[in-house]
């Protein structure tokens, strides 16, 4: 695969990604947790077949200490014991907040599930982190940025 324009490399991609990764900082300092954080990441990034994001992302959370089981079964959480209801939820939040075109949107029974587990700030945090991760993903997967170089932390 290659690469159809490296954003970092230009002008106006560089300046857009300084301004949604500054954004993100909002998110990181959050009290979600970033546990949370890395799990939502993860499954928005396979739901949109981004290897970018998935490259950083599953590294980045295996070396902040998260388990290889549980890297390796997020997108078949509904089907594990290893995740807990609050997880469950952010993530059920993040398939339909990610597959929006596919119904009619994030339903009202996931969004009262999200909100029994997280606080407002937390779930405002959780929301955000959605809509910038899905922003990351359609970059890379528009510009075909791929995964496989990436080192954790590399990025900051």
């Amino acid at each position: 695969m290659e690469t159809r324009i490296n954003p970092m490399r230009n002008e106006v991609g560089s300046k857009w990604a300084k301004h949604i990764i500054s954004s993100n900082n909002v998110i990181t300092d959050s009290a979600l947790p970033k546990a949370v954080q890395e799990l939502v990441k993860i499954r928005a990034s396979q739901i949109n077949g981004c290897g970018g994001c998935l490259d950083m992302h599953t590294k980045d959370a295996a070396a902040a200490g998260e388990s290889v089981v549980r890297i390796n079964l997020v997108g078949a959480w509904r089907e594990t014991t290893v995740y807990t209801e609050a997880e469950r939820a952010a993530l059920e939040l993040t398939e339909q907040g990610t597959r929006l075109a596919d119904s009619s949107g994030v339903t009202d029974e996931v969004w009262a599930n999200a909100a029994k587990h997280f606080d407002e700030d937390q779930l405002m945090a959780l929301v955000a982190l959605i809509c910038v991760i899905n922003a990351f993903n359609r970059l890379n997967v528009i510009t075909r940025t791929p995964g496989g170089e990436y080192q954790p932390g590399q990025l900051g």
